[in-house]
């Protein structure tokens, strides 16, 4: 099972910027999937998660600006994010809590991270 993550790069402040997210194997279900973040020398902090119904839930420092999308039939998740501020830089990894086949306990899967850089 893994958690492929893109869209990452370099974007001016005030621009836009998508991160994507796939997740792939014997995954039996997912329930919340969603977007995690980590900027140099500070703690790995949510961004943002839809839960298997679609309720998307926000960090305050993101709401308004960021957007979550969830596509239950590709195991996809989308981040779209506007407005981005210098602050908003920082590795970007997409986390899914997850039930795989012929395990059926609840996990916890990351992916590898995709970097996020907004020059001011």
């Amino acid at each position: 099972v893994q958690l492929q993550a893109s869209g990452g790069g370099l974007v001016q402040a005030g621009g836009s910027m998508t991160l994507s997210c796939a997740a792939s194997g014997s995954i039996f279900s997912i329930s919340d999937l969603g977007w995690y973040r980590q900027a140099p020398g500070k703690e790995r902090e949510l961004v943002a998660f839809t839960t298997s119904g679609g309720v998307a839930n926000y960090a305050p420092s993101v709401q308004g600006r960021f957007t979550i999308s969830r596509d239950n039939t590709r195991n996809t998740t989308s981040l779209q994010m506007n407005s981005l501020k210098p602050e908003d830089a920082a590795v970007y990894y997409c986390c899914a809590t997850m039930i795989l086949i012929g395990d059926m306990k609840f996990r916890n899967v990351w992916g590898q991270g995709t970097l996020v850089t907004v020059s001011s």
